[in-house]
């Protein structure tokens, strides 16, 4: 039997699985297709994908950007840090002034609040805050745009791993967070206005690992997850008369398989629903 582990894409080590699409042309690392109603792309663009050191992680040792001017010898001498200066005060915006004489102190003021009290200061009785979980400036656009929800929905997409090789991706999360379903959306009145439901916006298998039924097993684990996050439905938006790789969102037959049901027959993209609960 295989090893099967399903992973939240939440930092850049789980990033770093998503699987490749199975056409070269398209990228799940680089795609916005769904976060831009107007100008989202499925295309491969390798600039979203260098890593800077440290990225994800707050940006420690991020590494310094690369020649900007075209001569070796120039970007040599742009690259390297500046000469000490013995005269500027270490830290502060303008060096001190030897000559200048030395500030008093204020008066004390028995009144005064302290200064370096802490207004905020942590309450020992009370139970400490939890961090929350965020996403490095410096990280991958496409890891960026997924962790935009992380300290108030949860994650935006998994990857399911066979023996510990990407195998299956997907990406879901609240309907606001995706404008092009939201607009695909508008176009039926027809569908429930309230509550509004999560989406799965991509579902993909690698082209090695088809016909193994690892899409549906990841769609399941989704579902479940959606379903313990409070959400009473999901949709999904596929799209008909394309090529299988150039879709993102399967085929109505798949999610039909999945155990959703057809909310909207439209001829082009219909609107497939699953009820949770």
């Amino acid at each position: 039997m295989p090893s099967i582990r399903i992973l939240d894409i939440t930092d850049l080590a789980a990033f770093r699985l998503v699987p490749p699409c199975a056409d070269p042309g398209f990228d799940h690392r680089s795609c916005d297709y769904w976060e831009d109603a107007e100008k989202g792309s499925k295309a491969a663009r390798l600039s979203w994908l260098p890593v800077a050191e440290g990225a994800g992680r707050g940006g420690a040792g991020a590494a310094r950007p690369g020649p900007t001017t075209g001569n070796p010898f120039l970007d040599d001498l742009t690259d390297r840090s500046p000469a000490a200066n013995p005269f500027a005060s270490g830290g502060s915006t303008a060096p001190a002034n030897p000559f200048a004489p030395a500030p008093k102190p204020p008066a004390f003021n028995p009144f005064a609040l302290d200064d370096d009290a802490d207004p905020l200061a942590e309450n020992p009785f009370a139970p400490k805050p939890k961090a929350k979980p965020t996403v490095g400036s410096d990280a991958p656009r496409k890891l960026q745009l997924l962790g935009r929800g992380l300290s108030v929905f949860g994650s935006y997409a998994k990857v399911l791993l066979v023996d510990e090789q990407p195998a299956a991706y997907c990406q879901f999360g609240p309907l606001t967070a995706y404008p092009r379903a939201q607009r695909l959306r508008d176009l039926y009145p027809q569908l429930p206005a309230s509550p509004l439901p999560a989406v799965i916006t991509c579902i993909a298998t690698t082209a090695a690992a088809r016909g193994e039924g690892w899409a549906a097993r990841l769609v399941t684990a989704v579902c479940d997850d959606l379903a313990a996050r409070g959400f009473a439905a999901i949709e999904a938006y596929p799209e008909r008369h394309t090529r299988p790789d150039a879709t993102s969102a399967a085929t109505p037959e798949f999610w039909l398989g999945a155990g959703f049901a057809v909310a909207v027959a439209d001829e082009r993209y219909p609107v497939l629903r699953r009820e949770l609960g």
